[in-house]
């Protein structure tokens, strides 16, 4: 098992899971005032998506001027731009990762755009930590809103969900169960 992997897969799918379930919100209610975070579900989910381009942008060598940001967004942030926002991104993040820690970068550092020195693998870990933050923030808020059957989107489900898809065929009799010849 690789835990960049894990780490990737449970991210992508945790928001992307959030983002289905808030599906059925009117504009009104993507955006009513809370006393969280981003004080809305939908201002709470741009600044997820839209901060992952920026730091893929770092990681793969490249200048995040000009691009998205956490504070620099596309007028389009219906749910439907989210989500297209979050797939694409997201893929070209997990690319990024992937590669660096296939070339064995993980190690290496960056100056960000406060002239921070920063590591790729830490830069990586961020993003993903940033992300599960949100998640809580934006599940507080679907569940104020009265959005019914909130999904579980904690690691130990994803690990579940990946571990338990296929069913488990025995490879022979399982010595617990076969009666003792005592």
């Amino acid at each position: 098992m690789d835990l960049l992997d894990l780490l990737l897969g449970h991210d992508h799918w945790a928001t992307a899971r959030l983002l289905e379930v808030s599906g059925g919100l009117t504009d009104a209610k993507l955006d009513q005032q809370f006393d969280i975070g981003h004080r809305t579900v939908r201002a709470t989910f741009a600044h997820m998506i839209f901060n992952v381009p920026f730091w893929t942008a770092f990681l793969a060598g490249q200048p995040a001027e000009g691009g998205y940001s956490a504070d620099a967004q596309p007028d389009d942030r219906s749910l439907a731009a989210l989500i297209d926002g979050h797939e694409r991104s997201y893929a070209a993040f997990a690319d990024v990762a992937r590669r660096l820690r296939d070339e064995q970068r993980l190690g290496e550092i960056y100056v960000d755009h406060y002239a921070v020195r920063k590591s790729f693998g830490g830069t990586i870990l961020m993003v993903v930590e940033h992300n599960e933050g949100h998640r809580f923030e934006a599940l507080h808020i679907l569940e104020r809103l009265g959005v019914p059957d909130l999904p579980e989107v904690d690691l130990g489900v994803w690990d579940y969900l990946l571990q338990n898809s296929e069913p488990v065929v025995p490879s022979g009799p399982n010595p617990a169960l076969t009666p003792s010849n005592g």
